[in-house]
């Protein structure tokens, strides 16, 4: 795959009527991509089938997001977050993520949902500084490995603090 290109700072929106769709499989690799997602991430169809979904995977989104993300689907349950990915061309984009797991016949999970909404603003602007938190806690540890587990126990310890599940939190933004 070709480098990225450098990010631009420019946000691009899609409209609150609109839902930004994909499937993975359980591995996270891109089975499906609605014409939202396409158009918002800027990508064509064969660009994502087949690819991780972290290629539209913005540098300012924690790792220890992701690592709760997948902690949470693998073991069955539903998760609701506040993500900014990044377009094909360097540009980003909110949204109010929906991540379900899917299961086979013998209820084996097989794969992955995601629904994504319009974000509201205010909620963007309260979680953006924790994610800047977040990400300097990653970056300032001597390895990737530390930086997120040091991040996801500086995450998990806010919920704590404030006697709340990571939804009830996302929900109070």
């Amino acid at each position: 795959m070709p480098p990225k290109p450098p990010l631009t700072g420019k946000e691009v929106f899609f409209d609150k009527d609109e839902v930004i769709v994909s499937k993975t499989d359980k591995t996270g690799r891109i089975i499906y991509a609605n014409d939202v997602f396409l158009r918002v991430a800027q990508y064509e169809e064969d660009e994502l089938i087949g690819e991780q979904h972290s290629i539209i995977r913005h540098p300012g989104m924690p790792r220890a997001v992701f690592k709760l993300l997948w902690d949470t689907i693998l073991a069955g349950s539903e998760i609701f977050a506040y993500v900014v990915n990044r377009t094909k061309p360097g540009d980003h984009y909110w949204v109010f993520a929906h991540v379900t797991p899917n299961y086979d016949n013998q209820g084996q999970i097989d794969g992955f949902h995601s629904s994504r909404r319009v974000p509201r603003r205010d909620a963007v602007g309260k979680i953006t500084p924790i994610y800047n938190s977040l990400l300097d806690i990653e970056n300032k540890a001597g390895d990737r490995k530390t930086g997120l587990a040091q991040s996801f126990k500086a995450m998990t310890d806010l919920l704590e603090q404030n006697r709340i599940s990571y939804e009830e939190f996302v929900y109070g933004l």
